[in-house]
């Protein structure tokens, strides 16, 4: 969130090379000034039977591009206008772009914040415009940083920080996004809307609360394809660092679907032990997560969960199973193997949670029916990546993945295959 960096110390220091740019004053008494960055990203996929073979494609390699440049203008304490254009390309996918392969030029974003009050440490902030959410673990609301395109959406927030407890709400339209440039389709009316509250208890636990409501013209499950008005609840208990670390959080959903009523759930518990002291400053976790699915097929009624705009990754990169109609067991680790080299491996086993439901992609879209199938098992993912970070502006991402096909991929697909994935992404940012 470059919207979020915060470079008013440099005013008072010697700017050498590249922080003359963040830190530009346009008058005389410093208060008003201009700050400018932007990014390269480039990444190279390579993926082998894609969809469990069943798009027929065989090996499938292409290569994602995106930039980005941002202008922040500060008018003293209380006025603040941010802009930001991304462009993100993709050339030679056998099966065209996806959404979240290009977006040739597109502003990204463009609001305006005013700060109503600022009082000892306490903060409220009003903003209006095209802007990015990014919310918790990125369950139900985020950013997307992962694939080339990322989410944004038009509206206005209201934001309220005493440091240890923070509060929004937001009113917000969701464009559609299309391929070529300045022609993504705006939203005609609020879609997206909600509060998110945090509150921070140094060394123990950290509790999220929220509330999500989504309106759509047309939503597709396997149940059927109808309006959706849905409401989300949910809470978070989470803490990082210092030994013992643990992320719990649970949702409930409820709305109407066509003509019949929604009822959907997850909940998800994630444990672990980071060793901070010790060599390589090795972690153990584990995750275990229950989304619901529908429970009966073609009754109009919808037990299946909508993870609305989830963060991609979120069973490790490029997941090929969604967060809808899920049971999943993770176990995953980490290692500093240098100062700025950390591996992960993940071990992801993936069912569905229902038999009357399908198989969902990563954004939560419905891809493999289910309802004809008895079996549960979809199938097991072995993933491996390495997170190169040179300093703060050069970073180099490389993984590798194998998905073994379960029961269900077997019954389903009439030749299934097995998938590997492999990319590698370098990103300079300034």
């Amino acid at each position: 969130m470059r919207f979020e960096e915060d470079y008013r110390s440099l005013a008072d220091s010697a700017r050498r090379g590249y922080e003359r740019f963040k830190y530009m004053p346009l008058a005389s008494d410093d208060k008003i000034w201009l700050s400018l960055g932007g990014e390269a990203r480039a990444e190279y996929v390579d993926f082998n039977n894609e969809d469990w073979g069943r798009l027929q494609l065989g090996n499938n390699n292409f290569l994602l591009q995106r930039y980005n440049l941002h202008a922040d203008l500060h008018f003293g304490e209380r006025f603040r206008l941010f802009t930001q254009l991304r462009s993100a390309l993709q050339y030679g996918r056998k099966n065209g772009s996806r959404q979240i392969d290009e977006d040739q030029l597109n502003v990204q974003n463009l609001f305006i914040d005013w700060t109503i009050l600022e009082r000892n440490s306490r903060s409220l902030l009003l903003r209006i415009g095209r802007q990015e959410l990014d919310y918790g673990s990125g369950r139900l609301i985020s950013v997307g940083e992962g694939p080339n395109a990322r989410r944004y959406f038009t509206g206005a927030k209201i934001a309220y920080n005493s440091g240890k407890v923070k509060l929004e709400t937001f009113a917000m339209m969701a464009d559609t996004i299309k391929a070529g440039v300045f022609d993504n389709k705006p939203s005609k009316q609020i879609n997206l809307w909600g509060a998110y509250g945090k509150i921070i208890m140094p060394r123990q636990a950290n509790i999220d609360l929220y509330y999500i409501g989504i309106y759509r013209d047309q939503s597709i499950f396997e149940e059927d394809a109808a309006k959706e008005t849905r409401h989300s609840i949910g809470t978070r208990i989470w803490k990082y660092g210092g030994g013992f670390i643990y992320n719990l959080e649970g949702a409930y959903q409820f709305g109407s679907f066509g003509k019949g009523k929604i009822s959907a759930w997850t909940a998800s518990v994630d444990i672990g032990y980071l060793f901070e002291d010790s060599y390589l400053k090795p972690s153990i976790n584990l995750r275990n997560d229950y989304i619901s699915g529908d429970k009966k097929a073609g009754d109009g009624n919808l037990q299946t969960f909508n993870p609305i705009y989830p963060k991609g990754g979120y069973f490790g990169f490029s997941p090929q199973v969604g967060p809808v109609n899920l049971i999943d067991i993770h176990p995953y680790a980490t290692l500093d193997l240098l100062a700025n080299l950390k591996l992960q491996v993940d071990l992801v086993f993936n069912w569905r949670h229902s038999l009357q439901d399908g198989v969902y992609r990563p954004s939560g879209s419905f891809n493999l029916a289910g309802s004809m199938s008895r079996k549960r098992y979809i199938g097991t993912a072995y993933l491996a990546n390495f997170t190169w970070a040179a300093n703060k502006q050069l970073s180099l991402v490389s993984g590798i993945q194998y998905f073994k096909t379960g029961a269900f991929i077997e019954d389903i697909i009439t030749t299934p295959k097995n998938g590997i994935f492999f990319n590698s992404r370098i990103a300079f940012k300034f």
